[in-house]
């Protein structure tokens, strides 16, 4: 499925009349530039996991970061790893509920 379909459904199924009036799920831009997940994770499979923020760094267009914190999933990139940030989201959460 593609990972577009995939986020959508996967807020919508966690969509419970609270959860969604907040800020569930937030893409920004970075001023680097590239691109910034943040995903409340609160009532989900991962919601007491933490991980500590990983660096993988390959150079100054070739980077993503991170972390789960304060039952939020966190994560950085370069420009072209939007698809990737989102997909490492769904790996957690796959892996979790799997």
């Amino acid at each position: 499925m593609e990972i577009l379909d995939w986020i959508q459904n996967w807020f919508k199924d966690n969509c419970d009349g609270d959860w969604e009036h907040g800020e569930a799920i937030q893409i920004t831009t970075l001023d680097n530039p590239g691109w910034e997940i943040e995903i409340d994770i609160s009532n989900t499979s991962i919601a007491n996991i933490n991980i500590k923020w990983i660096l993988n760094e390959n150079g100054p267009q070739d980077w993503y970061g991170v972390k789960i914190e304060n039952q939020k999933f966190n994560a950085s990139g370069d420009s072209g790893k939007l698809k990737f940030l989102l997909g490492l989201f769904r790996e957690m959460i796959e892996k979790i509920e799997n």
